[in-house]
């Protein structure tokens, strides 16, 4: 079934693969409802809304395909426990995404929304509209993903200095001479123009909002073809309208459409579109043939492309290492949060009785990249969004003996240095924390913890749990790990509720504090 309107070639490659098509790209919801009892594949855009409801009717539906990346009108949660595969199409848009940034910029920079709204408004004000060119100019890419990575080829050509921010690439993706990567700070500070390239998580919600803003040059320009919601809109336009900044280009909003009630409607120099940035004929091909291809391969030949669910084809297996597979995902989110560079290297070596790395490893990587994208990291692409930034990634099993019925081991390098920490399973479902940095532990990793490096003196203990004390942190357990020869010991501290950045200063200014950190697991 394909109850959205797609293009010609995409209902071609069904067609051609022998499928029986119905094409209702206006149901109602009663037709929808009669129509998915009987089908095995669904192909929608971002029309249609794919229901639990819909899905218990749909008793013999193996796969959704969407034509294009965004899948929030469909059920996952559902899709998943009615074993129904879904897949997207992310590549399809990249194009028309990242045109449409290079025309907004364009547009933005020479003023034209300005100039044709004077003329259809009868006046004629070429002196007060004069622009700035591009080249020579520094462009600010924050996010560097598919998308981000197409603006930075056309941006070349336009001889616009490039440099870059993204938390989960590094240097060595890139040529220097032409992509510099800086943190967001300093390209918040140095860019003429800031275009925005990453998803809306609770970490890039309102990521530019008045403090950010005021960073920019009074001179500098802004650009979101990305998510709505990543740039605070009433502070936004504050700033136009203060002249804290020259310019603004916006085509996606916290809710859509957008109100008429919306300070940026009003505001000074900003070019606003109606989420136009996948709107191509030629997108809407490519999503379109992208995902029918998709759809057949799966069916006629079990081929997976862009799945945005587990396949649970072999539920029995994972169910008898899913105790290895969350404790290795708990590593991963553990490591992530000790980083302070970006991930150049992950190793993940495997002890005792488990009889297959991969799935461990790349259990690893969706812990790595948890909060990384607001896609959905599974076993199938974990390792191709490692490969895609940079990131090299190896796992093997290793038969020497251990203290322990298994052992995992993961490691990751940063520009910083080596990160390394090691779990265990007790028993069937008791995971722990046995190493860290080659202190020994036992940890159960569950909560709000501080993971403290401290020199080996007397008294620190008691320094520690004073400030906590005195900041109202009620502390639940201090494991405290040393080691012969070794100067420096390694504690755990978990505590409830969490401390906040001032207490959090307040212990690295203790002398005898070497590093401190605070996770979350």
């Amino acid at each position: 079934m394909v109850s959205d309107p797609i293009a010609d070639k995409g209902i071609e490659i069904l067609e051609e693969a022998g499928f029986d098509i119905v094409y209702n790209p206006n149901p109602s919801n009663d037709e929808l409802h009669t129509l998915a009892s009987d089908t095995n594949a669904w192909v929608v855009r971002s029309g249609t809304k794919i229901t639990a409801e819909l899905l218990k009717d749909a008793r013999n539906l193996q796969v959704i395909g969407r034509a294009g990346v965004g899948v929030d009108n469909i059920d996952i949660k559902e899709a998943t426990n009615q074993g129904v595969i879904v897949m997207n199409n992310p590549d399809g848009n990249t194009i028309s995404a990242a045109e449409h940034t290079i025309a907004m910029m364009m547009a933005l920079s020479r003023n034209i929304q300005l100039g044709h709204m004077g003329i259809v408004n009868g006046e004629w004000n070429r002196s007060s509209l004069v622009g700035n060119e591009l080249k020579g100019k520094t462009l600010g890419v924050v996010g560097l993903g598919r998308i981000g990575r197409e603006v930075i080829k056309r941006a070349i050509g336009l001889e616009m200095k490039i440099i870059g921010y993204d938390p989960f690439v590094n240097q060595d993706v890139f040529d220097q001479d032409t992509v510099s990567l800086i943190d967001l700070d300093t390209l918040t500070q140095e860019s003429d123009y800031i275009t925005l390239h990453m998803p809306l998580l609770d970490s890039t919600k309102n990521l530019f909002n008045t403090e950010r803003l005021s960073k920019m040059k009074s001179s500098a320009r802004i650009i979101n073809v990305a998510r709505g919601g990543i740039i605070n809109e009433t502070d936004l336009a504050n700033a136009l309208n203060n002249d804290v900044i020259a310019g603004a280009a916006i085509d996606v909003f916290e809710s859509e459409p957008l109100d008429m009630t919306s300070p940026l409607v009003k505001a000074k120099n900003v070019l606003l579109t109606p989420h136009l940035g996948a709107s191509t004929h030629e997108a809407s091909e490519g999503v379109s043939f992208g995902i029918c291809r998709q759809i057949r391969d799966f069916i006629l030949d079990d081929k997976l492309s862009n799945p945005i669910n587990m396949p649970i084809t072999d539920m029995a297996q994972l169910k008898q290492i899913r105790p290895y597979l969350e404790l290795a995902e708990t590593l991963g989110k553990i490591e992530m949060q000790l980083a302070e560079s970006p991930v150049k290297l992950v190793s993940v070596e495997c002890f005792g009785n488990i009889e297959d790395s991969k799935p461990i490893a790349l259990s690893f990587l969706i812990g790595l990249f948890h909060d990384m994208t607001d896609n959905r990291i599974n076993f199938v692409n974990a390792a191709v969004i490692a490969e895609e930034r940079g990131i090299s990634f190896s796992h093997s099993l290793n038969t020497e003996p251990v203290s322990f019925a298994n052992l995992i081991v993961a490691h990751i390098e940063t520009e910083e240095g080596t990160i390394e920490v090691a779990g265990s399973v007790f028993g069937d479902q008791h995971p722990r924390i046995v190493d860290i940095m080659g202190y020994e532990v036992d940890v159960r990793p569950e909560g709000n913890m501080l993971f403290v490096q401290n020199k080996d003196v007397p008294g620190v203990i008691g320094k520690v749990g004073m400030l906590l004390g005195e900041g109202g942190v009620n502390i639940a357990e201090y494991l405290l790990s040393r080691t012969p020869n070794n100067d420096s010991a390694y504690s755990v501290i978990k505590f409830d509720g969490e401390i906040n950045d001032k207490l959090l200063e307040t212990l690295k200014q203790v002398d005898e504090i070497l590093s401190v950190k605070q996770l979350h697991v």
